[in-house]
């Protein structure tokens, strides 16, 4: 069916539009990341010079396109059939494998992906062509595969790791001793000469070395080849003084003009280096079947040698690409979700961390600050103390983790090296056809940045380098999965094209909408049921706002504890499951409140102060509660999970009791609370001795049966621990009603 390939190449055509929109969803932003984390300059702005940065920068992508043709297979050795197999391969792993990395938020690389999809499905496809040939053997595969290419092209995608996050580090740490954080007075002093020779080095690496990875190269290449020099000082000359000149007209800062021509500047080098990752397969593969339908040699003899030759540029392809690339970067909201990532972990102040730390995290921050602390005690005092003071904050002003999220992640002086540094970086690989991870640069960039400007401190170290860590190990998992996932995708196709090409589509079309969906749900999804901070700074107003949390959390109480023991009694460890994630974040929220303590009582009027410790003592009975729940969830499930004896009876009909008990009980409290009558709370009190009697009259029943009945010590341990524990639960209840009666009696 010689229909099958233009049925194909229409198919690649539309999945590169699909993969330019996944790609830029997670690759563009972070371009955008140091303008957007400083916030000097307005989004609309950004985005502009960021879009125009993006049109100009296609051009530069002709001299790239190269690598998805031959850059990682050696093209002579297969077929058109076999070619445009490992071609539909490539381009629908790569898609869903973005597109999941989007959905989770996770910066990763499109250039990473592409090529470890071309590898993979090289190889599998060799594999394939090896065993159906008597003479081969599996040490001839180096004859399908482009061995030097390929290993240079992935030990320069991980020396870029190294290379970047150093030089972002040791330039951060230069600009932060020379500038200070009080940098305002030493930019107007010292900005004309910075503002100089970071445009320089920007426009130097961007406008000359990336015009030779251009078709227009030749024509320019007489005159800048041998006045490299003379260009580079007379364009600092004039940059420096532009510079000066800007700042003394407008009065405002160059870091202005920096943070904007580099926005600029690493848009155009993102565009130049990675437009291959999205198009460079469906080109080659139109050029493959073009080259194919004119030869009329059937497609299972065409070789495809004629993939080694150049080809011209296709200009309007390429600005059809950056149009689309353009729209996605203003409308994508995965792109959004990957900002948050990187921003988050180089943010100055302390923040909401998206990490949890480990293990690894732990260690490397032990090393990392035994390091610091060994090259501090051998260094002079002099220079430390200049050192320290160049790293002098304006500490005046303390804001919290819900305000750092709309205050500037970082100052001007980071945005403008986190640009500078990885411009120069992105257009040197790009000058030399080297596919480097955008990705890779500009994240590591930003986190050297970070490190150098003590964003990861104390307070936050451990969470940040858990983050990173996990960046890197999705890195890897990138590299491995594009790597199995199109070998075996080429694998099903070689298989039977005509069934499993349709197969195939469906099924990405079906989880594209998935994930669309389930990110959509993700971040528009506001819980009402979520606890709220408390931001009254007087004493009436904290006890007002408390008395919503505990309506909110005396309610979820009575849904997981009914939830616990529907599923105790139906072995329903499903049930308990959701039981135990429903503690778990309700336990999650309380840690949250606990958290923002300190930035509370900062907040608080000089003559309101006491209300901090009815707000703590509030907290810590709140924490025994969510503790006591945790403890009867985690044990039911364990119960249930490990397949032992059922509860008997006359165990589940005073368990029953105790709940409809408990029920009234937190009915009421609820009443109390919601209509804000705390003058009764004094009658939920006197309920306290009785409520408890009746639990101990339970327990000394069961001790009872235990005695005489009993054959289970799994049971019966299970049964003394909900009793005990649902003991536990009422008296933190009661004590935190008898705290607020005193302090609403005040």
């Amino acid at each position: 069916m010689d229909n099958i390939y233009l049925l194909m190449l229409v198919a690649l055509a539309v999945l590169a539009v699909v993969d330019i929109v996944v790609g830029v969803s997670n690759d563009a932003i972070n371009f955008l990341n140091s303008a957007i984390g400083s916030k000097a300059i307005s989004i609309r702005t950004i985005m502009i010079v960021a879009s125009l940065g993006i049109f100009i920068g296609a051009v530069f992508s002709s001299g790239m396109m190269e690598v998805a043709r031959k850059g990682i297979f050696n093209p002579a050795a297969f077929y058109f059939d076999e070619i445009m197999v490992i071609f539909m391969a490539v381009i629908i792993t790569d898609i869903l494998l973005l597109d999941f990395f989007n959905t989770l938020g996770l910066p990763t690389s499109t250039t990473v992906s592409i090529v470890f999809n071309l590898l993979g499905a090289s190889i599998v496809m060799s594999l394939i062509k090896i065993g159906a040939s008597d003479t081969e053997t599996f040490a001839d595969i180096s004859n399908y595969i482009n061995t030097d290419k390929a290993i240079t092209i992935i030990s320069g995608i991980l020396l870029s790791v190294v290379i970047a996050f150093s030089v972002g580090a040791f330039v951060q740490w230069i600009s932060r001793i020379i500038f200070t954080f009080q940098f305002e007075k030493k930019v107007k002093n010292f900005g004309a000469l910075f503002g100089g020779i970071a445009l320089t080095s920007i426009t130097y690496f961007i406008f000359i070395k990336g015009l030779k990875g251009t078709p227009y190269y030749k024509d320019l290449s007489g005159i800048l080849k041998d006045n490299e020099i003379l260009i580079v000082f007379a364009a600092f000359i004039i940059l420096t003084l532009f510079s000066y000149l800007f700042q003394k007209i407008s009065q405002k800062s160059i870091l202005l003009v920096i943070i904007l021509v580099g926005t600029f500047g690493l848009a155009l080098a993102f565009s130049g280096n990675d437009l291959v990752n999205f198009i460079g397969v469906t080109m080659a593969a139109y050029h493959s079947y073009e080259a194919w339908s004119i030869s009329g040699i059937d497609p299972t003899l065409f070789s495809m040698e004629v993939l080694d030759k150049k080809v011209p540029a296709e200009p309007l392809l390429l600005f059809i690409a950056g149009g689309i690339m353009v729209v996605t970067l203003w409308f994508s909201k995965k792109a959004k979700s990957v900002a948050e990532t990187e921003i988050g972990l180089s943010r100055q102040n302390d923040t909401h961390e998206k990490f949890n730390p480990n293990m690894l995290s732990r260690g490397l921050v032990n090393i990392f600050f035994g390091m610091s602390s060994a090259f501090s005690s051998v260094m002079p005092n002099s220079i430390k103390t200049k050192i320290e003071n160049s790293y002098e904050r304006q500490s005046a002003f303390l804001i919290s983790k819900d305000q750092s999220i709309n205050a500037p992640a970082f100052d001007m002086i980071r945005a403008s090296v986190n640009l500078m540094v990885a411009g120069v970086l992105i257009s040197i690989a790009t000058a030399m056809k080297l596919p480097l991870s955008t990705t890779y640069v500009t994240f590591m960039v930003a986190m050297g940045t970070s490190l150098a400007d003590r964003a990861w401190g104390r307070e936050s170290a451990v969470y940040r380098v858990a983050g990173v860590v996990s960046v890197i190990g999705g890195w890897f998992l990138t590299a491995l999965a594009a790597l199995v996932a199109s070998g075996i995708v080429v694998f099903l196709i070689q298989w039977d094209k005509v069934t499993m090409i349709p197969v195939l589509l469906l099924l990405t079309v079906v989880l594209l909408v998935r994930n669309f969906i389930s990110h959509k749900n993700k971040t528009t999804r506001i819980d009402p049921k979520q606890l709220k901070k408390s931001e009254s700074s007087t004493v009436q107003g904290i006890i007002s706002e408390s008395a919503d949390n505990i309506v909110n959390v005396i309610s979820r109480t009575t849904k997981i504890y009914a939830n616990f023991l529907e599923g105790l009694s139906t072995q329903n460890s499903d049930l308990l499951k959701k039981s135990k994630k429903g503690v778990a974040k309700l336990d999650g929220e309380i840690d949250e409140l606990r958290d923002n303590i300190f930035f509370f009582i900062k907040n608080l009027d000089e003559t309101s102060v006491r209300g901090s410790n009815f707000y703590i003592t509030i907290l810590a009975y709140l924490t025994d509660i969510a503790q006591s729940l945790d403890f009867i969830s985690k044990k039911s499930y364990k119960h249930v999970n490990n397949q032992h004896q059922k509860l008997k009876f006359n165990q589940f009909k005073d368990l029953k009791e105790i709940e409809d008990r408990l029920s009234l009980l937190y009915k009421e409290i609820i009443d109390v609370f919601l209509s804000r009558k705390f003058e009764r709370i004094s009658f939920i009190i006197a309920q306290k001795e009785e409520l408890v009697a009746f639990i101990s009259e339970k327990i000394n029943a069961q001790i009872n049966r235990t005695r005489t009945e009993e054959s289970s010590p799994k049971n019966t341990t299970l049964y003394f621990n909900i009793l005990l524990e649902t003991k536990d639960l009422l008296n933190s209840i009661m004590s935190l009603m008898e705290e607020y009666y005193s302090s609403y009696k005040k």
